[in-house]
């Protein structure tokens, strides 16, 4: 059997799972042992393959996931994120398109606590969008800045899916949190750009209304008991493994740790809130190191029946530039997220990218970047984007799914115009790391 009538097998059995509702870890364990016996044959294919599996999870390097999952856990059910967005909404005062703003700001922040699209969805959109229809805000202002904020979750360390990205890339996982930095903040700072802009040029899309005067005393001592700390736990995680003090794995230890003397201090760390923390921990990590596992047997299969040496080859015949490559393959991961999760995304596509990108001396941390992006895109991508699924399930009654999906439009494309200059300036993705390293 060729090796492209192989690949498409493979992947027509994983189209197939996963329109049945297989999860995305079972149907690509199915499609490996299924693989493994006819490709290397029966017992000994099968040996073959939970080798490859046991290597690829007893390593040392992935240790920083189920500790990032811990730190966010934990912040996520002591229930600080609300106290931080009152906080942030001192500061506001009269600016044009506040609610839209604060949306994007508190989002940042509380990607720092979650590292997850949707949990930064829903909790946003249950906070702030009830407020914004009192305030008579257009789903325009209300629902669309929520949505690109949760986008925002991928790029703002600790983000779940951004080391996963990176286990399954072979990239540095500390290198890779400190590339998608500047990106994240290039994002805030376009998305805030567009509300302010668009606020003052269509006022009724984001109404003013009167605000009481806060004294700056009291916005300080806000900022000092809810804003201050979290800051402490982000330098822990991000600013520790930039000057090189601590190893991915200890930064992450210590903002997990950091997590929990935050949760004492606010009086919320009790045994039922660090049992549905640690709960939470070991189904997460249990998935991400399945689809790890997963993802690893997919690779050796692929390179085992020639499809991915072969892909390679076809690829440089055709004396195409890296830059259209990219582009390329970023337009796949697009056309893939309106239909299909992240992690699917991920797991299909990157076994045949990654090695691509090294044919063509591609620098994996600029194009993982491109790519975490692109991925999250999906994520707000109609039709079947999964997070316009949860803006529309936190949102008030009587917003239809095709209001959500007009108001995400917007910021589909700040997000590829992000991708735009990440792919003409790759410093944007590479400084940071490289003066890490230096």
């Amino acid at each position: 059997m060729d090796w492209w009538q192989i690949l498409f097998l493979i992947f027509f059995s994983l189209l197939a799972l996963m329109l049945i509702r297989v999860p995305v870890a079972f149907s690509f364990l199915a499609v490996n042992i299924v693989a493994a016996i006819f490709l290397w044959g029966g017992e000994v294919g099968l040996k073959q393959l939970m080798g490859s599996i046991e290597s690829s999870l007893a390593t040392f390097a992935l240790a920083p996931i189920p500790l990032f999952i811990l730190m966010g856990e934990i912040m996520f059910h002591t229930g600080i994120a609300p106290k931080m967005i009152d906080t942030l909404d001192k500061w506001f005062g009269k600016v044009p398109g506040r609610l839209s703003l604060l949306a994007v700001t508190g989002g940042t922040l509380i990607s720092t606590l979650t590292g997850s699209t949707m949990a930064s969805t829903s909790m946003l959109g249950s906070t702030l969008v009830p407020e914004m229809e009192r305030r008579n805000y257009k789903n325009q202002m209300s629902i669309g800045p929520i949505l690109g904020s949760g986008t925002l979750a991928a790029l703002i360390p600790p983000s779940a899916l951004g080391v996963l990205l990176a286990s399954m890339g072979q990239i540095s996982i500390g290198a890779f949190m400190i590339a998608i930095i500047l990106p994240g903040v290039l994002m805030a700072i376009l998305f805030g750009l567009y509300i302010i802009i668009r606020a003052k040029l269509q006022p009724d899309l984001a109404p003013n209304y009167a605000v009481d005067a806060i004294s700056l005393s009291e916005k300080i001592k806000a900022t000092v008991i809810y804003i201050f700390p979290l800051s402490l736990i982000i330098f822990l995680v991000v600013g520790l493994m930039f000057l090189g003090v601590a190893t991915p794995t200890e930064a992450a230890a210590m903002g997990a740790i950091g997590s929990l003397l935050l949760a004492a201090y606010y009086k919320q760390l009790n045994f039922h809130t660090l049992r549905k923390a640690l709960v939470g921990t070991l189904k997460i990590s249990a998935m991400m190191l399945m689809i790890i596992a997963g993802s690893t047997g997919f690779s050796q299969i692929l390179s085992f029946s020639g499809a991915t040496s072969e892909l390679v080859s076809l690829i440089a015949s055709m004396d195409l530039s890296p830059t259209l490559l990219i582009i390329g393959m970023l337009l796949i991961v697009l056309v893939l997220g309106s239909f299909m999760e992240s992690l699917s995304i991920l797991m299909v596509c990157l076994p045949i990218f990654i090695p691509i990108a090294n044919m063509m001396g591609i620098d994996l941390l600029w194009f993982a970047a491109m790519l975490l992006i692109t991925i999250e895109i999906g994520t707000i991508s109609p039709p079947f984007g999964t997070g316009l699924f949860v803006m529309k399930a936190v949102a008030p009654k009587g917003i239809r799914m095709g209001q959500v999906y007009t108001a995400a439009f917007p910021f589909i494309l700040l997000d590829l115009l992000l991708v735009g200059i990440i792919m003409a300036y790759p410093p944007i993705a590479t400084w940071l790391p490289t003066l890490m390293m230096n």
